[in-house]
């Protein structure tokens, strides 16, 4: 779900909330060594989020939000802020070109430039939370 989230209403919060779950806590950020991602370049994006980018000049970056039941994509177009609600179940991941690595949710999709380590290693933090807090495959059961 694609969501303005410039202004403080407690709807979208609670949208937000059951989508992918609160915020984690301090403690649990100090544990997940932050859940928060660098500056995000973006190269290429769906129709309905390159139609907000390209409203201004500015370079268009994002960053990515750690929860625990999936992630949210933030970027901002004019002087709103956008926010794609991805949860784990809708999460797809690619890593198409050696520096750049996409972020899929149904007919969404925004790439993203990773020329620095710390981004390649944030993305693995996502892979590896959405794989330990998944829910059970048929596969898994015996």
């Amino acid at each position: 779900m694609l969501l303005n989230i410039s202004y403080n209403r407690s709807e979208t919060k609670e949208k937000i909330n059951k989508e992918v779950g609160t915020p984690f806590t301090l403690l649990e950020r100090i544990k997940l060594n932050g859940s928060g991602s660098p500056k995000l370049k973006i190269t290429a994006t769906s129709i309905e989020i390159h139609n907000l980018l390209i409203l201004d000049i500015n370079t268009n970056i994002c960053n990515i939000e750690l929860r625990p039941k999936g992630i949210i994509v933030m970027f901002r177009s004019l002087l709103e802020t956008y926010a794609l609600i991805i949860p784990y179940y809708k999460l797809n991941l690619y890593k198409g070109k050696s520096e750049e690595y996409s972020v899929y949710k149904d007919h969404y999709f925004i790439k993203i430039k990773a020329d620095n380590p710390a981004i390649h290693k944030f993305m693995l933090k996502i892979l590896d939370y959405k794989a330990d807090n998944a829910l059970p495959q048929i596969e898994d059961i015996r």
